[in-house]
């Protein structure tokens, strides 16, 4: 790695949740880089459908970035499954068409792929311990399946020359995030609850599943780190972004709670049970910690007031 460098940065999906945060970590941290932003959707800034192969190859000529960050994709595991032909048409197709037209017309531009812990799927059954990046991709689901060929396509292009970064995250969450993932749907009717718009008992999945939480503010930390700085690029520069530390659904729901001070049942929904459920899914984020200089920061209980916060904010 060499020091920070003046240049362009292109982050699709910049319009989502994690995209909206790394462009504001990037813009406050790294004034001397140009960044351009890609969302998609009615009155985004830069709308571009990463599908439309003659537009994306078109807006990353024009750009020419020397790095970039691919968030764009289907990311709800929920709206894969319900939608599978348009998440790999998105999550897959989308991702090749990105990377032929760095290719082309920036071939000298990091390529900073954000795949998913999902990916690894059947590999944490049976683990002894926070996976590594050597584990086998073995996904359960469409989501990971997707994100799993992506990856898989990423390396494969990096030995034909393109510079590839893979980072692959664990479950991260925050304030914005939207009710579709478990830590924002929880702290969405616990606030409810406390600002008396609800009934104080709380509609829940499985709660003894086991995750490895971040908060959102140390992932986009992670990415803004390899797209800013001129890291090494490679089949062999992939990074688990863990925290190393498995958190049961109960428990965080209870910390929740806690934190609300307020009196709340606990009832199961059938219909709020996920196919394929692994038991615990653990990284470990070593290689990030020799390699890129990264480590979680944000306490887990500050990301818990800060979603939980954000949520009654919206009274």
């Amino acid at each position: 790695m060499v020091g920070t460098l003046t240049h362009r940065i292109l982050v699709t999906g910049a319009s989502g949740f994690v995209g909206t945060a790394l462009l504001r970590l990037l813009e406050r941290e790294h004034a001397g880089c140009k960044v351009f932003a890609f969302g998609h959707g009615e009155g985004q800034r830069n709308p571009i459908d990463l599908r439309d192969r003659d537009a994306v190859d078109g807006a990353v000529r024009e750009i020419q970035p020397a790095a970039l960050v691919h968030l764009a994709a289907v990311a709800a595991p929920s709206d894969a499954r319900n939608a599978p032909r348009h998440a790999w048409d998105v999550n897959v197709t989308g991702t090749m068409n990105l990377a032929e037209s760095v290719m082309r017309h920036a071939p000298e531009a990091r390529f900073v792929y954000v795949g998913s812990s999902e990916a690894y799927g059947a590999s944490f059954q049976g683990a002894t311990g926070p996976l590594t990046e050597n584990a086998p991709l073995r996904p359960v689901n469409v989501y990971g399946a997707t994100k799993a060929a992506a990856d898989l396509m990423i390396g494969q292009m990096s030995y034909d020359g393109l510079r590839a970064i893979r980072l692959r995250p664990f479950n991260h969450t925050g304030p914005g995030q939207s009710d579709t993932y478990v830590v924002s749907d929880f702290a969405r009717q616990v606030a409810e609850i406390m600002l008396g718009k609800r009934e104080p008992f709380i509609h829940v999945g499985n709660l003894e599943a086991e995750r490895d939480f971040l908060d959102v503010r140390d992932v986009v930390r992670a990415y803004s780190i390899v797209a800013a700085q001129d890291f090494e690029t490679g089949p062999d520069c992939i990074y688990n972004i863990a925290s190393g530390r498995p958190r049961r659904i109960r428990d965080i729901l209870g910390a929740l709670i806690a934190q609300s001070g307020t009196g709340i049942e606990v009832r199961e929904d059938p219909e709020k049970l996920r196919p394929n459920e692994i038991p615990v899914a653990c990284g470990d984020a070593s290689k990030a910690r020799e390699r890129l200089n990264w480590t979680p920061m944000v306490p887990f209980e500050q990301t818990l007031a800060d979603v939980l916060g954000y949520w009654r904010s919206l009274r």
